[in-house]
């Protein structure tokens, strides 16, 4: 085997030593825990009859509450990263899109709760749903 090969041979080993390391230590030490995040909240005016919430698969409380307009509370939390985060929370017309998630190599966990009046139909992802409290 020629110098020029056996080098070629090494970085390559080194490489991939380097990215296994970095992927164990990602997943060893960077576990996310919603419960760990500081609590952020928007209120939506809303004077519909029907909400639909759209929760595109994150965990979501759907709870009736006495107020008027519908209050989102959204956990987020983010371990260790090799990439990025993205978080939506809008609403548009009679829906409230919901998502937060991470991309590239990320551990992150999420939690949303949503108060909405209590004489307000809501859909969970187009369907009916009961709501708690």
């Amino acid at each position: 085997m020629s110098t020029r090969a056996r080098k070629n041979t090494r970085g390559r080993t080194a490489a991939a030593l380097i990215a296994l390391t970095a992927g164990l230590l990602l997943t060893t030490t960077a576990c996310a825990d919603a419960k760990k995040a500081d609590p952020q909240e928007k209120a939506f005016p809303f004077s519909g009859k029907k909400l639909n919430v759209r929760t595109n698969d994150n965990p979501t409380d759907l709870v009736p509450a006495d107020i008027e307009d519908v209050r989102v509370t959204l956990w987020f939390h983010e371990g260790a990263s090799l990439g990025g985060s993205d978080i939506t929370w809008e609403l548009k017309g009679d829906t409230l899109d919901l998502d937060a998630s991470c991309s590239g190599l990320a551990d992150c966990d999420t939690k949303f709760r949503v108060e909405v009046p209590r004489d307000l139909t809501v859909l969970r992802n187009g369907k009916a749903t009961d709501l708690k409290g």
